[in-house]
């Protein structure tokens, strides 16, 4: 089978729909393929912040609106840090307003479940042609486009434009712009999904446990509906190496004896096998674009150093993607000048809060520092939104690029 088309966009998770959805809404049409059939799952914590659902908006409002009616999807209104110390500094999401009504700003919603939505999204698109269980293994660079092979199948793509959105271990990120996993911008994540957990809040708050035991990394515990949860542990890929830590054991010994969570764990019952990811931070500039490709999501190694979330820096990077190709239609010029404005676009939006997300991740490695921190957060409307804006979509990323937002939080004024 042979195609030809304008815009190939390689994979259809949150990244690679977000960019084939907003060049639908832009009347471009793109193809899109992924190696898996719908639905799959995903590896993940399963929280949507909400800078995906503003990036979703962005595009096309009414398919936040559809998703919202989802019976898969558990909002959430609030995020708690438990410190080293146990301290418990849960802060509320400022709501988000719609015609005077106000909205949970983020979700907790399983990626089996995210993922197929957006690829029944993607088949309700005029401008959309979708390919599924299609897996591109070869990429040549052709004087008339890039030529996108699935060998086992005999299928040849021919595109002006290349969207690559194909994960983390994309072999396109390492073979064609050279990326490679480097430990100390890299974490290791476990997932596995319980059912019957205590004292889970009925606001659906998101739990990040820094404790003694799982630095300098943290578990978290993420509310699903029905009463199941996403619970899952993760370290940076450096310091699992240098002590040789087994994660899985890791997780299950804190489960089991930590004597907070022994408590809440007692009448819980293991619903998964625990599965493993890696995790390439947003933690240093790369260049993310050249002649005839961009990459965008985990593709692009995008992923919030602190938080861990790539869902919602997926679906921006994917929007902004789609807004640069309907740039260089324009101009007829798929060069790596032209696409260049993507990357500069992107780090102009992100890079402010990626660096600041980056600092926060290195104060995991002292306990003393993150419990003071957390104690301060408490109190202090500057911290709280400094550690929040990682979480959800809201103005605050505009103020830290401000000095005076810092002079606010050192000096501790309101």
């Amino acid at each position: 089978m042979f195609i030809r088309t304008q815009i190939c966009i390689i994979g259809a998770g949150p990244a690679g729909a977000a960019a084939a959805l907003q060049l639908d809404r832009l009347g471009i049409p793109s193809t899109i393929v992924d190696k898996a059939v719908f639905p799959r799952d995903k590896v993940c914590g399963d929280g949507l912040s909400g800078k995906a659902i503003t990036g979703l908006e962005r595009i096309d409002a009414a398919i936040v609106e559809r998703f919202r009616q989802q019976s898969f999807v558990r909002e959430s209104w609030s995020v708690s840090f438990i410190a080293p110390s146990r301290v418990d500094m849960n802060m509320a999401y400022a709501p988000l307003v719609r015609n005077n009504e106000k909205l949970a700003p983020s979700f907790v919603c399983k990626r089996v479940d995210f993922d197929n939505f957006l690829v029944e999204e993607l088949k309700h698109s005029a401008n959309v042609t979708l390919h599924e269980g299609v897996n591109i293994s070869a990429y040549t660079l052709t004087p008339e486009g890039y030529e996108l092979r699935d060998k086992a199948r005999d299928i040849t793509i021919l595109a002006d434009l290349v969207i690559v959105a194909n994960g983390a271990h994309s072999q396109f990120s390492k073979e064609v712009a050279g990326f490679k996993m480097e430990p100390k911008h890299n974490a290791a994540g476990l997932r596995v999904y319980y059912d019957g957990i205590e004292d889970l809040k009925t606001d659906g708050a998101i739990e990040l446990h820094f404790l003694y035991s799982v630095l300098p990394g943290y578990l978290w515990i993420f509310p699903l509906p029905n009463g199941e949860a996403n619970v899952g542990v993760g370290m940076l890929t450096q310091a699992v190496t240098k002590k040789r830590i087994n994660l899985k054991k890791l997780l299950q010994d804190t489960i089991q004896h930590d004597p907070v969570l022994q408590k809440r764990f007692k009448n819980a019952v293991v619903k998964s096998t625990i599965d493993g990811y890696g995790l390439p931070f947003g933690s240093k500039i790369r260049s993310l674009s050249g002649d005839r490709y961009m990459l965008i999501g985990d593709a692009g190694f995008l992923i919030d150093p602190f938080s861990g979330e790539g869902i919602g820096n997926g679906i921006y990077s994917g929007r902004l993607a789609a807004m640069q190709a309907k740039e260089a239609i324009s101009r007829n010029d798929y060069s790596r000048n032209c696409l260049v404005e993507y990357d500069q676009r992107l780090y102009k939006s992100l890079g402010t809060e990626l660096k600041l997300s980056h600092r926060l991740q290195q104060l995991v490695k002292y306990p003393r520092l993150l419990n003071w921190l957390m104690k301060l957060g408490a109190n202090n409307k500057q911290v709280n939104e400094l550690i929040t804006c990682m979480f959800y979509d809201i103005d605050i990323r505009k103020k830290l690029a401000k000095p005076s937002f810092y002079f606010k939080l050192l000096f501790n004024k309101p």
